[in-house]
């Protein structure tokens, strides 16, 4: 016995002696037999005993509450720990779903899908999967962003790692804390950037606990396999830093060489503890940062960026559905970004590969159609002033080495209005943080210069989108193909009822990280990213078109991370950057039979 429970806690054959070496349950190692199993197949629910009774009601990957059934009851000892009602798991989603309906601040009802989440965690994910379009603004943007602003107070149960300047050479250490073993997919941020919002310091963790809730409801991979962690290296907030409940450390942000060489030794400890092949994905992390660890481990690493690659994958996805309902060819538009951070330059520079590949022009030629206005800060005598302006040649010196490439030949431009007079695109993308700065104005100018302007106003949270579905619908009179990073509701203009499209990066990561999975793929490769974006624009139907929408509905989401996830696999085996070998025949077949489900298992 003494022998059995060591191999379990390594890693070996439990009990059940039940191996799952087929990838089966998002790509880990079914270590208890649970997932390899049918659904009517008896299982034993093993931590590292079997669990019964008080524990058993307890622990959430486990507990049913109510759906125990008679029999169960009796062989786990919970005769008198329940009530004696016995409930499908069915009939325990209505009356959840019955109970979040009634909370009327969404704040509230995001607190609520945390508690479920810590306490049964398959009727969470069920829930989530069963009623996506309704539930992923609360556990997504835009929810999120307020619950990380008041993570502090609403604090209760810790989720993830937080590895602060204090575990500073004791980092892999740190990673051995974790229960589970067999990581297969690791969000991390260090709170610097959370959405349109700032430095939350280590109140960003929702972040990281949102998005992996999201890669297992969306894109099935098993929850086991995933790893939320903030890295704490302190903030600049100075309400943050005066606050009493601040839960992170309280002192200015490290930077330079101790940001360095912390990060460093994280990156060293991920691979060295879970292997070659752990998914680190990077988030909210600050321009300045963001790129540089991009740059720096692609080549050494899994890694991937969501606010650079992500978001340009599924703005790039948006606009090649979109050439259906405006015409054309890729090459036949023209690109205004209003803001060059990492999102729009990450947009940008996807858009000019995917116009290369259809081409075959150099890049350098298809970065000509995309044109890119930033804030800058001018210093006068009297005050300091921020000021919008075109990316331009003669900026070239003083410009961030990510915002070069797109300095092009043109006199210098201030305002966006301007600047949609003067370059005249015929698409519009707005990736700067700030809210209302798609104007009357500018929209209308929009709208004057093409038959059906596309307008993408993707600022996250709602309050910082460039500008609301409504305003884009009408003062474009009706003609505007819009798509917003958060979601908006239907908007009547004229008897007509427009539905906006949603931007949401939630389209594209769970099933590319599906895909890196299945395949064992080893590095992120740039083909990857146009594959997803193409798999993502070819689910769009023609209904879907109709309504106006450049994304397929929400509804449809594991479907479509099934495809994505194929399409990315695919471009892995191509690329000979995957290791799951052979190459399995049907990989759409073999992504949906990979994908966790959180129906109820019968235990013996």
């Amino acid at each position: 016995m003494e022998r059995t429970l060591k191999e379990m806690r390594n890693g070996g054959d439990s009990m059940v002696n039940v191996e799952d070496k087929s990838g089966y349950g998002g790509g880990v190692q079914d270590v208890y037999g649970e997932d390899s199993v049918t659904e009517d197949q008896l299982v034993t629910p093993w931590t590292v005993s079997v669990a019964s009774g008080y524990t058993l009601l307890r622990d959430p990957h486990h507990n049913k509450g109510l759906a125990f059934t008679e029999k169960e009851r009796d062989a786990h000892y919970l005769r008198g720990l329940l009530p004696p009602a016995v409930f499908s798991q069915e009939l325990q989603e209505k009356r959840l779903m019955h109970n979040l309906r009634q909370y009327e601040v969404p704040l509230h009802r995001y607190m609520a899908m945390m508690d479920l989440q810590e306490t049964n965690e398959r009727l969470f994910y069920k829930l989530l999967i069963d009623n996506v379009e309704e539930l992923l603004p609360v556990v997504y943007t835009p929810t999120v962003g307020e619950a990380c602003q008041k993570y502090g107070s609403i604090f209760s149960r810790p989720q993830g790692l937080y590895i602060s300047l204090k575990e500073k050479g004791k980092i892999l250490e740190i990673l051995k804390n974790w229960p589970e073993k067999s990581i297969q997919v690791i969000v991390v941020t260090d709170g610097e950037r959370i959405l349109g919002l700032g430095d939350l310091g280590c109140q960003g963790m929702g972040i990281p606990v949102g998005k992996l809730s999201l890669y297992t409801a969306l894109g099935g991979v098993r929850p086991s396999a995933c790893l939320p962690i903030t890295i704490d290296v302190g903030t600049n907030n100075d309400q943050l830093l005066k606050d009493e409940f601040y839960i992170g450390l309280k002192h200015k942000r490290a930077t330079g060489q101790e940001y360095a060489e912390l990060l460093d030794e994280f990156m060293c400890a991920v691979k060295q503890n879970y292997g070659e092949k752990v998914l680190i994905q990077f988030e909210d992390f600050a321009n300045h940062n963001a790129f540089e660890l991009l740059a720096r481990y692609r080549s050494t690493h899994l890694v991937f960026n969501d606010d650079i690659q992500g978001t340009a994958s599924v703005v790039l996805a948006g606009i090649i559905a979109a050439l259906k309902l405006v015409g054309g060819t890729l090459a036949d538009h023209t690109f205004l970004f209003l803001g060059a951070g990492e999102a729009g330059t990450g947009i940008a520079e996807l858009i000019a590969l995917e116009m290369s590949k259809r081409t075959k022009a150099p890049l350098e030629q298809t970065r000509k159609k995309i044109w890119l206005v930033d804030s800058k800060v001018i210093e006068t005598h009297l005050k300091s002033m921020l000021v919008k302006g075109l990316i331009v040649s003669s900026r070239r010196e003083s410009l961030q080495h990510f915002k070069k490439p797109w300095a092009h030949e043109h006199e210098p431009i201030k305002g966006l209005l301007d600047a949609v007079k003067a370059v005249k695109p015929t698409v519009l993308i707005g990736s700067s943080g700030a809210g209302k700065t798609f104007t009357k104005e500018v929209v209308q100018a929009m709208a004057s210069l093409n038959k059906k302007p596309l307008i993408l106003a993707l600022s996250n949270p709602t309050s910082q989108s460039e500008c609301t579905a409504e305003e884009a619908y009408t003062w474009s009179k009706g003609r505007a193909i819009f798509a917003s990073g958060s979601p908006f509701d239907s908007v009547e203009y004229n008897g007509k009822v427009f539905v906006p499209g949603q931007a949401n990066n939630a389209y594209i990561f769970p099933g590319l990280g599906l895909g890196l999975i299945i395949s064992g793929a080893i590095r992120v490769h740039d083909d990857m990213l146009l594959a997803a974006s193409e798999a993502l624009a070819a689910q769009v139907t023609q209904e879907n078109f109709d309504r106006g929408l450049i994304y397929p509905p929400f509804t449809n989401i594991r479907k479509i991370s099934a495809h994505i996830a194929a399409k990315v696999a695919a471009k892995a085996y191509e690329l000979g950057l995957a290791s799951h070998l052979p190459q399995p025949k049907d990989l759409v077949k073999f992504a949906e039979s990979c994908m966790y489900s959180p129906a109820y298992r019968s235990y013996r």
